[in-house]
């Protein structure tokens, strides 16, 4: 038994809930992924996982062996990468996570042309709307938008976004400029699927929220600038998400004194042992020309 591989196998079902995500996980067999945690349990003579029809548990010992596990892979891919030559120029898988749209329309770029200019770099891009955790899920950087909770990590802030409320200057001039949150409950309003529909403005210092009416319903920022672009209401969008259209007057910005707080961006990285040098080149590269990219939409009328 290869203990190491079945080490890697433990860990990738234990992160995935269950032997069958674990399996789909590291796109290997079920029989085989069951098989392997088995034979270590068979090794140790001990049981790690308690098996459920819908998920996993560990026991004690599990536990145990868990937190150990994982300290040694990351032992050992530590010193393989100082033994590949990592930390003397940028080279090796490198793993970014990033928000799906303001990924794709202002990181991805950049990262392509770090790779462009680090030829022994290989890009690993994960566009995901959620949290995830680096260390678990084997991440070197993301880009989070919003405030952070876990402090472990270093963040180094690249710049910031708020909440708009805009119109397109035809629906504006059918209905009037509303100068007045309250004045919304008399407007159409473009909604999202799956979210409150309540909108929350800054009036006097305090958090109010308030319903407009509804004609229309989306599920993509896409299709919110679409609708909001052909009259059918008014919209709230992220400023990263339309400086086009709002520099351009194709969309007019409304009720800018109720707006609320901006939140920041933040690039974000563990900092537990040495950092590889793939690391700290992409950190150096992407965050002037984050930076440059979230003040050129921050500069929106």
């Amino acid at each position: 038994m290869d203990r190491l591989d079945a080490m890697r196998v433990l860990l990738a079902v234990v992160d995935a809930g269950s032997l069958s995500a674990g399996s789909r996980k590291l796109n290997a067999p079920l029989p085989s992924v069951s098989r392997k945690v088995a034979d270590l349990e068979r090794y140790l003579g001990t049981n790690l996982i308690i098996r459920t029809s819908r998920n996993l548990q560990l026991t004690d010992a599990g536990r145990d062996y868990v937190d150990a596990a994982r300290k040694i892979i990351a032992d050992l891919e530590e010193v393989e990468r100082r033994a590949s030559g990592e930390y003397q120029t940028p080279r090796g898988l490198l793993t970014v996570t990033m928000p799906i749209e303001f990924g794709h329309r202002y990181v991805l770029p950049i990262a392509l042309d770090f790779m462009d200019k680090h030829p022994e770099v290989i890009l690993n891009v994960l566009s995901l709307d959620r949290s995830v955790h680096l260390v678990n899920e084997q991440v070197d950087v993301a880009i989070r938008l919003g405030d952070l909770v876990d402090s472990s990590l270093h963040a180094v802030k690249a710049g910031e976004f708020r909440l708009l409320t805009c119109a397109s200057p035809a629906y504006l001039e059918r209905h009037g400029v509303p100068q007045h949150p309250t004045e919304l409950i008399n407007h159409d309003g473009i909604m999202f699927h799956n979210r409150s529909f309540f909108w929350s403005f800054e009036i006097d210092g305090k958090s109010v929220e308030l319903l407009p009416q509804s004609r229309i319903e989306v599920n993509t920022a896409a299709s919110c600038v679409a609708a909001a672009l052909n009259g059918a209401g008014v919209a709230r969008l992220f400023d990263y998400q339309v400086p086009e259209e709002v520099s351009s007057g194709a969309l007019v910005q409304i009720l800018k004194d109720y707006g609320g707080e901006s939140k920041p961006i933040n690039i974000v990285y563990s900092r537990q042992g040495l950092l590889a040098l793939k690391v700290r080149a992409f950190v150096d590269w992407a965050l002037p020309r984050l930076r440059a990219a979230c003040s050129n939409y921050g500069d929106m009328p």
